[in-house]
């Protein structure tokens, strides 16, 4: 029990942390999200508990996939929060990538790669 608690405070800490460097720069705190850490915490929680080595190496590629296919949403919500304000930017960007994410998922079917 004590292990989920400490993954539970040291994923949330990052995230404080990162929303805490945003607060003072724009790009620090955006080079700081960008960085795969979530991921790497993941991948090391994974190989701790004593996981499969091809359980890892498959939330790795995945992982990679899903980040491709979720990219538009940077784009899309700073041009949508400058129209529209907070709320609809999140939630028409939200939607817009979700729709390029199954197009992009649905190309890939073609590349035997299945994200769904």
């Amino acid at each position: 029990m004590l292990n989920i608690w400490l993954k539970y405070a040291i994923t949330a800490s990052l995230v404080v942390i990162i929303s805490e460097v945003a607060k003072r720069s724009d790009r620090v705190g955006a080079l700081l999200a960008s960085l795969p850490l979530v991921t790497l915490l993941t991948l090391i929680w994974l190989y701790v508990e004593k996981q499969p080595i091809a359980k890892i190496s498959n939330h790795a590629y995945y992982t990679f996939w899903y980040v491709l296919g979720t990219l538009p949403f940077f784009l899309l919500f700073p041009y949508l929060l400058n129209k529209f304000g907070f709320g609809m930017a999140l939630l028409s960007s939200s939607l817009l990538t979700a729709l390029f994410f199954a197009l992009f998922a649905t190309v890939l079917q073609s590349f035997k790669i299945n994200l769904f």
